[in-house]
């Protein structure tokens, strides 16, 4: 506890030598021993929760110094009264502060790690987790979960960072200028990776180069001597390697242009994975890549790039890639066995823009006639793409014809121009929501079929997904 006050400058009138396992800031994922940091939110004060963490034996409170004591609240109209522990609270000046105080704390204790920064229009996680697979057999590392990219996630993960760690590994994403610099100088990475460059968050933007400009941020973090891994192949490499040398940086370039430090020399796709022959700063190998996708194949260049630029194992990473998989809600497939032909559900529910979303597309067109008949997708949203939204949601029809595609499902108010844009003879149903369109699809989807489903998370197309399953699997 004496760790947090002095982060913190904080006040506790407990024992400083009481232990801290960890930190959250979700009262429902609190272990016994960690510290609970009670944020305000848009939505929720975690103050309202300081009695439920205490219950489930959080080692203490991080509260601010408004929080009452010796108060008694009713929490999630329970009804049962709980008194704080005076000696288990943290008291702050604020705690979103506090927050970023451990965060730094977390970045200062490991200092001999090295540390990988990454961020991107796309592919931010499918790549962090790619560098904790590839890392992990020369030593211990710790990322951020699931998809901790933003103000209240990488400060978490910095300070739940344990001593001793080997690599640590961090997402980070924005829809506003200045918040990947925030987070960067939090992290302070040695290696920072610019995966791509796409017309994300234009409802926050002018221009697809003021997206660039917010995500080469991150290299205001690198520390001297730090190393820029950019996608060559992106049309705004130039911009991002100026921005990246402004701020010292050795620049290592990837992709498939001859030009690339870190360069694609060959790879066969098939709808499990691919297998590839890249020439990685020098040094020309072979493996296997478990998740399916070209886009999947590009951003295993940055990885493997930033492999060799930590010192770490590059053929032990390389094997290791063999038996990656798509992150939850990122591609996973779920194959059915039905009484007559198995029924493949691809959930890319998680996230969707019009890079993601061309390809995901794509690699569904791998998947031969052989083992499903019809190529069946249900799109929704892709939010925050301001007024060339309806634009970029009709250009999809271009990949949608290109991957093969059977049947088109559509929900959501910019996707009907898309659907509209189909010809008439692949359109399965439109509807304004998901939950509307869930009838018509369940009624349609067979066995014999591969269907993926893809929107942003706000068009909640995830339902659609346990839906399908249910079907399928209640048969």
């Amino acid at each position: 506890m004496g760790e947090v006050i002095s982060a913190t400058d904080g006040r506790c009138e407990g024992d400083p030598a009481a232990p801290i396992t960890g930190f959250s800031i979700d009262s429902r994922a609190i272990e016994p021993g960690e510290g609970f940091i009670a944020i305000r939110g848009p939505n929720r004060d975690g103050h309202d929760f300081v009695a439920k963490a205490l219950e489930t034996e959080a080692g203490c409170a991080i509260v601010e110094e408004t929080f009452p004591a010796d108060t008694s609240i009713e929490q999630g109209g329970a009804g049962a009264p709980s008194e704080y522990d005076e000696a288990r609270l943290v008291r702050v000046r604020d705690t979103f502060e506090a927050l970023n105080d451990l965060g730094r704390e977390g970045r200062d204790r490991t200092d001999h790690a090295v540390v990988i920064g990454v961020t991107g229009s796309a592919g931010k996680t499918g790549t962090k987790e790619a560098l904790r697979v590839a890392l992990s057999p020369s030593g211990s590392v710790h990322a951020s979960a699931k998809s901790f990219n933003n103000h209240w996630g990488v400060p978490l993960t910095l300070a739940n960072m344990p001593r001793g760690i080997d690599y640590g590994v961090f997402e980070m994403g924005m829809n506003h200028a200045g918040e990947i610099s925030a987070l960067t100088r939090l992290v302070r990475p040695h290696i920072a990776i610019v995966t791509t460059v796409a017309p994300v968050h234009l409802g926050f933007f002018a221009s697809v180069e003021e997206i660039a400009d917010a995500k080469a941020e991150i290299f205001e973090g690198l520390v001297p001597g730090g190393s820029a891994v950019i996608n060559r192949d992106n049309p705004h490499f130039e911009r991002l390697t100026a921005a990246a040398r402004s701020e010292g940086a050795e620049v290592v370039s990837f992709g498939e242009d001859e030009r690339s430090t870190v360069r694609l020399m060959h790879c066969d796709l098939d709808p499990n994975g691919s297998t590839v022959t890249s020439d990685i700063l020098g040094e020309t190998i072979t493996y296997r890549v478990g998740a399916p996708g070209r886009h999947v194949v590009q951003n295993m260049l940055a990885v493997l790039g930033a492999v060799k630029l930590a010192g770490a194992d590059l053929k032990a990473a390389a094997e290791a890639l063999g038996a990656l998989q798509p992150p939850v809600g990122r591609g996973q497939r779920f194959v059915i066995a039905t009484e007559r032909d198995p029924v493949c559900i691809v959930d890319e529910s998680y996230n969707a823009n019009p890079a993601s979303m061309r390809a995901a597309l794509a690699t569904l067109g791998l998947t031969p006639r052989s083992e499903y008949k019809r190529r069946v997708v249900v799109l929704g949203d892709m939010l925050e793409l301001g007024k060339d939204s309806p634009r970029l949601h009709r250009e999809l029809a271009e990949a949608v014809d290109a991957a093969g595609i059977d049947v088109v499902f559509a929900s959501g108010a910019d996707m009907a121009s898309l659907f509209e844009a189909v010809p008439k003879e692949r359109r399965g149903a439109y509807a304004k929501t998901s939950e509307e369109l869930a009838p018509a699809l369940l009624s349609t989807v067979q066995p014999g079929d591969i269907v993926m489903v893809k929107g942003s998370l706000g068009s909640r197309m995830a339902p659609l997904v346990d839906e399908l399953k249910r079907k399928f699997e209640d048969r």
